[in-house]
């Protein structure tokens, strides 16, 4: 392994992981691929729409919204090796261009399942996996949903003294996570645009 050293600490890129490395969202296509191997699964369907609703009526959090979703991980048995399965089926959803610029060092952050992508990660050669907190078990989450402001979080109390190079993420929600980078990139339709940030774009 190398890394870089700078006066400010350590160099790195970073990666959001779904609609960035990743082609499509991982969450959403491992719940179909495990709907497909358990159609019993849609009996939390209720339960995962009620929480819907009631996080776009704004009486529940997004973490809480995700839990009720997650609901689905209570039926499943063997759950790592359907996470296996799911990986040998679906990481030629990897984008090319990552392959290119892979280095040792690349730390991936996303709201998505830390037991979930750890797998992915390993394959991929990525030793640095920032993301959310689920229990595989039930779909409790242990902390805050890793997402928008909370990303920067999770990445400061990993990495508190370090540099981010480059940044890259799909989506404007990662605002935060781009203006700590020395360049930040959105990944448009598997291309990769500079990301201008503006104080104007903050919230």
């Amino acid at each position: 392994m190398y890394v870089y050293i700078s006066l400010y600490g350590v160099i790195m890129n970073v990666f959001d992981f779904d609609g960035t490395i990743y082609s499509g969202d991982s969450t959403i296509d491992f719940y179909f691929f495990a709907l497909k191997r358990n159609v019993k699964l849609l009996l939390f369907l209720p339960r995962q729409c009620l929480g819907v609703i009631l996080y776009k009526l704004g009486f529940i959090s997004k973490t809480q919204m995700k839990e009720q979703f997650f609901i689905f991980l209570k039926g499943i048995d063997e759950i790592d090796k359907l996470i296996d399965d799911f990986w040998a089926n679906y990481k030629v959803k990897i984008e090319k261009w990552y392959f290119d610029i892979h280095r040792d060092d690349d730390v991936v952050i996303s709201a998505s399942p830390e037991f979930l992508l750890a797998p992915v990660c390993r394959i991929l050669g990525i030793r640095a996996l920032i993301a959310s907190k689920v229990n595989k078990s039930n779909g409790i989450f242990y902390e805050e949903n890793c997402y928008g402001k909370e990303k920067v979080r999770y990445f400061l109390k990993k990495y508190p003294n370090s540099v981010i190079d480059k940044f890259y993420s799909d989506s404007k929600s990662d605002i935060y996570m781009a203006r700590l980078a020395n360049q930040a990139y959105l990944i448009k339709k598997h291309k990769m645009v500079l990301w201008k940030v503006r104080a104007k774009d903050m919230v």
